[in-house]
């Protein structure tokens, strides 16, 4: 099971002028959205925010909608879109699940409620940040 950094999630009111900044100011490139299959949202679960994705060409920018209800609407107890996140791919979310059981860390398992070919969780490091930890499905 190895880990590599996949992508830094922040949120804004203004997801638009965000984007404008990075790619503007910093000269990020634009990821066409089709490139994200999103989850359709329910009453229960998922996420339907404005959300653009920029690269400087080998890691992501997600740039998402603040929604402070995203955890409560999904029944967990994190929620990603609040204050963002850092997010990494590995190539076996059980055998890392199992690692966050082991060592007693709480952990929020959105599955594919925002992404489908991402099963995602979410989980705090010791000074409270959210961290994404997610395996591509196929």
């Amino acid at each position: 099971m190895k880990l590599e950094f996949h992508h830094i999630n922040f949120v804004s009111k203004d997801v638009d002028e965000m984007n404008k900044f990075y790619t503007n100011i910093l000269g990020m490139d634009q990821v066409p959205l089709e490139k994200f299959p999103r989850s359709e949202k329910t009453a229960e679960s998922g996420y339907n925010g404005k959300i653009n994705f920029v690269t400087e060409g080998k890691i992501e920018m997600h740039l998402a909608e603040r929604d402070v209800h995203v955890g409560f609407r999904n029944k967990q107890a994190i929620n990603p879109v609040e204050r963002g996140h850092i997010a990494f791919r590995t190539t076996d979310i059980n055998k890392f699940i199992s690692r966050l059981k082991a060592e007693g860390i709480p952990y929020s398992d959105y599955g594919t409620a925002f992404a489908k070919e991402w099963h995602q969780i979410f989980f705090h490091d010791p000074e409270g940040n959210v961290i994404e930890v997610h395996q591509k499905i196929d």
